[in-house]
């Protein structure tokens, strides 16, 4: 069968910009992968979409950060970017998540997809694609083809870094995750962080979420009852955006940061998004490799 291709990573976004490395990254070793298919960008939250159309309107914004890549500033809904795509004649295309666990964002994107493969034309040739497939989010979702557990042991293989750097600190280390508050995505982040702790015991692992279960008192609980002194802090999200630089390590009372040092805890931040990590850019692409084989096709 002959096929088009073309990959679609759909992000959440962010609005901050030395974060966006994190998504630009992914994309790199994306293109790096699959140098022969097309590679676009897509950000599902509709508000960041909206604040860099904004800002795509302002001369003097784009005077003041130069560097923003155009494919940013211009950056479209995943529905938009894979009507684009199929206007100029890819008619078999990956849409990649971004996204950490099999959530609200990851259900919202699967239902886009269904949607998409279910068109039917009155003659087949017409049909707008000959194969649309969904990769995996990082830790991996409900298949028996292949086990969301092998997805969070590849993830938690993948930091090594994460674990050797809290270790040289003597440091217990505490991501945190963003969670859901409608989405029981809490036992994924727990599993997680218990296989971090297997492959890694000299280092204590601890994730708390910034919505829904397992939340910071958790890990403050957790913590104390380790007789934990120092902590090294680092965001379980791709980008290290606004979460990251308000919630996690923000000046404000209610930071990570600030209840941990007033709990009389040395706090070492370590703030990079998950994207700018190689090993685990690398995820998604295997990941996007994986649904094109699964869909019949393959990415060069």
């Amino acid at each position: 069968m002959q096929q088009s291709k073309a990959i679609v990573l759909a992000m959440f976004g962010t609005t901050v910009e030395p974060a966006l490395q994190g998504l630009l990254a992914i994309k790199a070793a994306m293109e790096a992968a699959y140098p022969q298919t097309p590679v676009r960008l897509a950000f599902t939250s509709n508000q960041i979409r909206r604040i860099w159309r904004k800002r795509a309107a302002d001369p003097a914004y784009q005077a003041a950060h130069p560097d923003i890549p155009r494919e940013i500033l211009e950056v479209q809904g995943v529905l938009a970017a894979i009507a684009n795509l199929q206007d100029q004649g890819f008619d078999a295309l990956v849409v990649q998540p971004t996204h950490i666990a099999p959530a609200e964002e990851f259900h919202d994107l699967a239902a886009y997809v269904r949607g998409l493969s279910s068109i039917r034309t009155m003659k087949p040739r017409w049909r707008p694609f000959k194969a649309i497939a969904l990769g995996r989010p990082l830790l991996g979702a409900y298949s028996p083809e292949r086990p969301y557990a092998d997805d969070i042991l590849i993830a938690a293989r993948a930091l090594a870094d994460d674990a050797a750097l809290a270790h040289s600190h003597s440091a217990a280390l505490v991501y945190m995750g963003h969670g859901n508050h409608y989405f029981p995505s809490g036992g994924l982040y727990l599993e997680f962080a218990a296989r971090m702790r297997s492959l890694y015991p000299d280092t204590l692992t601890l994730i708390g979420t910034v919505e829904g279960f397992p939340d910071f008192a958790e890990v403050l609980s957790s913590l104390r009852l380790h007789g934990v002194q120092r902590v090294v802090l680092k965001p379980l999200l791709i980008v290290a955006g606004e979460h990251a630089t308000r919630d996690l390590i923000g000046p404000q009372e209610d930071s990570w940061l600030s209840i941990l040092s007033r709990e009389g805890f040395e706090v070492i931040p370590a703030i990079r998004g998950l994207g700018e990590q190689p090993a685990l850019a690398q995820i998604f692409v295997d990941h996007a490799a994986d649904a094109a084989a699964d869909a019949g096709m393959e990415l060069r």
